[in-house]
């Protein structure tokens, strides 16, 4: 770049950084600028990195924060689904131990006549990525052209896949900023990120799934209700049908921690069964989504039972190239770890548990790993459940026993046996909505 070029430029970005370094408001065309200098590598990351420091440190107004969230959007294509003739409605979930909900409330909600294009994407570090869940179906594949998607959404009413690398690039330079330069939980970074691809997905409506807890990203519930009111507010300044739940994430949600494994437990779930925390979690964000789609009065238990969204589930894994039917990936080795005495499972912290499932393989530490379909963690007991002494609480899954250490020591303290008669009250799974 020639001096000659940078005098071309609007504005500079040392100045823009100083203005908020020192607790100051940038104007929307200084932010729209910004976001496009940084899209086209004029502004470099070293700025942005520091830009993005100024932020987590002084945060954003509201109306700094919509400015770049449609800078953002600006960077890159939008998608319109006015052409398939029903309404859209998107669930996003924060992310955390066990959490897969996307794959039963997704087909659940299609049963209904909605279309769910369910844009998703891969773990990093203990939180899963329901696009690695999937892929551990024989053929299933995550990226589909937007015809393919299209055409999906017109003939089953749902899909989950990648979302098209045209949607909010600057957003992807960004997230991937943010990670190695201690940024990452800047709340206006934050929804900025999350609504800014959303928004630009063409969802006429959007369910958040803001989690806090030990297994959360946003661990502190007053963050993530912040979190969750920036985002709701952002949808509805731009048009899109936006509420939030807040859910705990203290504990694992279900019995299963991995990948396959997960696979197994949201089958369950559509075939009527299910662990009782996975079901009354999907059945909430169902009805959720069906409100603001427009069908408050939908009855979603009774699709889980006849059938209907099971029906869903099949035809969309066989639409994406997958075999419903087919076997699952199974690990080599498993190790169990049986209760040393009788008493009542009063704690099991999701964190730790999630962390031995990155340990086994289920996860990644870098976006370019691979993840090990067939490991992970598998629970016996859930907190409140009284356990007898050799009773199996957990079983550890992978393919190389080696793993097995490093895991159990993720594990040590995260866990804790009460006497026998112990009173347990079990906090709430939803803790409140925001619209």
């Amino acid at each position: 770049m020639t001096t000659t070029d940078a005098a071309l430029e609007s504005f500079d970005a040392v100045d823009l950084i100083r203005t908020k370094r020192d607790r100051g408001e940038l104007t929307t065309d200084e932010i729209n600028w910004l976001v496009d200098a940084y899209t086209r590598e004029f502004v470099g990351n070293e700025q942005m990195a520091a830009m993005a420091m100024a932020i987590l440190l002084n945060g954003m107004s509201r109306r700094e924060i919509r400015d770049l969230t449609l800078a953002m959007i600006a960077s890159g294509e939008t998608m319109d689904f006015s052409t398939l003739g029903k309404t859209t409605v998107d669930k996003h979930s924060t992310g955390g131990v066990g959490d897969k909900i996307t794959l039963p409330l997704m087909p659940l909600v299609a049963s209904f006549g909605v279309a769910v294009p369910q844009l998703s994407g891969r773990g990093l570090g203990h939180t899963g990525g329901t696009l690695d869940k999937l892929e551990s179906i024989p053929g299933w594949r995550a990226d589909l052209s937007n015809d393919e998607m299209f055409s999906i959404l017109r003939d089953v009413g749902g899909v989950i896949c990648a979302a098209g690398a045209g949607l909010a690039p600057a957003d992807k330079r960004l997230y991937a900023l943010r990670d190695i330069t201690g940024t990452v939980e800047a709340i206006p970074l934050i929804a900025s990120s999350i609504m800014s691809k959303k928004i630009a997905e063409g969802t006429s409506a959007l369910v958040l799934d803001v989690k806090f807890g030990s297994g959360a990203f946003m661990q502190d519930y007053a963050k993530a209700e912040e979190l969750a009111r920036t985002m709701v507010s952002l949808g509805q300044d731009a048009g899109v049908k936006t509420s939030a739940l807040l859910t705990n994430m203290s504990v694992p949600l279900g019995l299963a921690i991995g990948n396959a494994n997960e696979v197994r437990e949201s089958v369950e779930v559509l075939a009527g069964g299910g662990p009782a925390d996975i079901v009354e979690l999907t059945v909430a964000l169902a009805r959720e989504m069906l409100t603001l789609a427009g069908q408050p009065d939908a009855d979603v238990e009774a699709a889980l039972s006849d059938g209907r969204a099971m029906d869903t589930w099949r035809r969309s894994i066989i639409a994406q190239g997958g075999d419903p039917d087919a076997a699952l990936p199974v690990a080599r080795e498993t190790h169990t770890v049986p209760a040393p005495a009788d008493g009542i499972l009063v704690r099991q912290d999701a964190l730790p548990f999630g962390i031995a499932a990155w340990r086994l393989g289920a996860g990644r530490a870098r976006a370019q790993d691979p993840v090990l379909h067939a490991s992970g963690v598998d629970l016996h007991a859930k907190p409140g459940d009284v356990v007898r002494a050799g009773q199996p609480l957990f079983t550890l899954s992978a393919d190389d026993a080696a793993r097995f250490p490093r895991a159990l020591e993720a594990i040590e303290g995260a866990w804790e046996l009460a006497a026998p008669g112990t009173a347990f009250t079990p906090e709430p799974l939803v803790r409140d909505r925001i619209q």
